[in-house]
C-alpha cells in the first residue's frame, strides 16, 4: 500500500503529540510571595505601639489626620509594628514637614537593653532635604532622604519630593539584600553582610554598637524625631 506524503504527516504529527503528552509535566517551583497586607487601616493605630511599650495606649502626640499616621509633637516615641518581619516589601507614601526629619527603620529588636529603634535597626532617611541640616551632614549626601542612613546615599538627590509633598517609597529586605525606592526609582542597593556591609558601618556612627543589624527578623518603626510627619498608604507582602 502506497502512503501519500500527506498521510506520513499526520502520523509524524500524531506521533509528536502523544510523545509531549507523555511527558510529566512541571511547575516552577520558585518562591510564592504573601499577599499584601495594610498596616494601617487609615482610622486607628492598631497594629502599632511605641517602641518598649508594647500593650500599653499610643502616645497621644501620635494621631490619625486626613487618613495618615501623624506624629503632631515632640514626644511621641517611635512608633513599631506589633509583629516581626524577616523578608518582605513594604510599601509607605510619607510628607515631611519644612525643616523635619524622620525616618523608616527596619529589623528593629524589642528589648530593654536597646533604649531606642535604631540602636539595632537601620534607617531608610525621611527628611527636608533642603531646609534641615543633616541633608549637609555625614558623607556625600548620606542622610538625605532615601539614604541608608550615615552610610549610603541615594544615587538620584532629584528623587524627593519638597516638604509638604507626598513620597512614596518601596523597602525590599530579602535574604540579606536591600533595596530603597523613592517614588518609582531605585535609590540604594546593599548586602547586610559581608565585607563591604562592614565597612559601611566601621566608617558609621554605627560602630561599635552591640545590637545594631544583628537580627535579621524585627519590627518596622516609624521615627519620632520632634517633627511633624505623616505617614499612610502602609502595606507589606512577606516573601
Amino acid at each position: 500500500m502506497k502512503i501519500s506524503l500527506s498521510m506520513m504527516t499526520r502520523v509524524v504529527l500524531l506521533a509528536l503529540v502523544v510523545s509531549v503528552a507523555s511527558v510529566p509535566r512541571t511547575i516552577a517551583s520558585g518562591p510564592k510571595k504573601g499577599k499584601w497586607v495594610k498596616l494601617f487601616d487609615g482610622k486607628t493605630l492598631t497594629g502599632w505601639h511605641n517602641y518598649l511599650k508594647q500593650g500599653q495606649p499610643v502616645s497621644d502626640k501620635w494621631q490619625v489626620e486626613d487618613g495618615a499616621i501623624t506624629l503632631t509633637g515632640r514626644g511621641g516615641g517611635d512608633l513599631v509594628t506589633d509583629k516581626e518581619y524577616t523578608n518582605y516589601e513594604l510599601e509607605i507614601e510619607w510628607k515631611i514637614s519644612e525643616k523635619g526629619n524622620s525616618g523608616i527603620i527596619y529589623r528593629v529588636h524589642e528589648d530593654p537593653k536597646y533604649r531606642t529603634t535604631y540602636a539595632t535597626g537601620p534607617e531608610m532617611q525621611v527628611l527636608d532635604n533642603e531646609r534641615h541640616p543633616d541633608a549637609k551632614a555625614g558623607k556625600n549626601g548620606n542622610r538625605t532622604s532615601g539614604s541608608l542612613y550615615d552610610m549610603l546615599p541615594p544615587s538620584d538627590f532629584s528623587a524627593q519630593k519638597v516638604a509638604g509633598e507626598w513620597n512614596k517609597v518601596r523597602l525590599v529586605v530579602n535574604n540579606g539584600k536591600v533595596e530603597h525606592y523613592l517614588n518609582g526609582k531605585k535609590v540604594v542597593e546593599y548586602t547586610t553582610s559581608g565585607p563591604e556591609w562592614e565597612k559601611m558601618v566601621s566608617e558609621s556612627k554605627f560602630k561599635g554598637w552591640e545590637g545594631f543589624n544583628k537580627y535579621d527578623t524585627g519590627r518596622i518603626a516609624l521615627q519620632d524625631h520632634g517633627d511633624k510627619v505623616w505617614y499612610r498608604n502602609i502595606r507589606i507582602r512577606e516573601l
